[in-house]
């Protein structure tokens, strides 16, 4: 019975002594998955790193923003004004303050059109390439000293359907419009 007892122990010593250690199989798989993870960060990261180019809207918003700040430090109107691209010139944002004209160019911008809108909706629109486009623009927005702005909205064209932001002119930021009701109705 002792005989037995011993070959039994050897035999759990020996299945133990068998699984203290990896298999080839769960090492080579955890060297792939560690792999896999590395090239998602890695083409993540280089993603995050690339720089971006600046869109229509960014630029907008850049110049929307300097003509304010120059507005307000200065106490006096500033306006803003889109000047499109002709031949070999880029198209461009142009503040007139103060101190001088700043511009904003849009560098990757081939054709693209912006137009300052009234507030009022307009009477006047065309249809071009079955898009309602507003005909009724203001020729520059003026940014005044206390931090307001003209009433203003503004039309973005870049071969594209147009995008038509409304600007509060008291903040002279991007009026968010109402989400509507989940039951069709009217939004409280």
């Amino acid at each position: 019975m002792s005989l037995r007892r011993a070959h039994v122990r050897e035999g759990t010593a020996a299945r133990r002594g068998r699984r203290r250690g990896f298999t080839l199989l769960e090492v080579l798989l955890t060297l792939a998955l560690i792999g896999l993870m590395a090239g998602v960060l890695i083409t993540m990261s280089i993603h995050l790193t690339e720089p971006r180019s600046a869109t229509v809207e960014d630029v907008f918003w850049k110049a929307v923003g300097e003509a304010r700040k120059e507005a307000l430090l200065t106490g006096r109107e500033v306006r803003l004004r889109f000047q499109p691209g002709r031949e070999k010139s880029v198209a461009t944002f142009v503040t007139n303050g103060p101190d001088g004209a700043q511009r904003f160019p849009l560098e990757n911008e081939a054709e693209v059109t912006v137009d300052f809108l009234s507030t009022q909706k307009a009477t006047s629109a065309i249809l071009i390439r079955s898009q309602l486009v507003e005909t009724q623009t203001i020729p520059f927005v003026t940014f005044y000293g206390d931090g307001s702005c003209t009433p203003f909205r503004v039309q973005i064209r870049t071969g594209g359907p147009a995008r038509s932001l409304s600007i509060d002119p008291w903040t002279c930021a991007q009026v968010l419009a109402a989400n509507p009701a989940p039951n069709g109705g009217a939004a409280q």
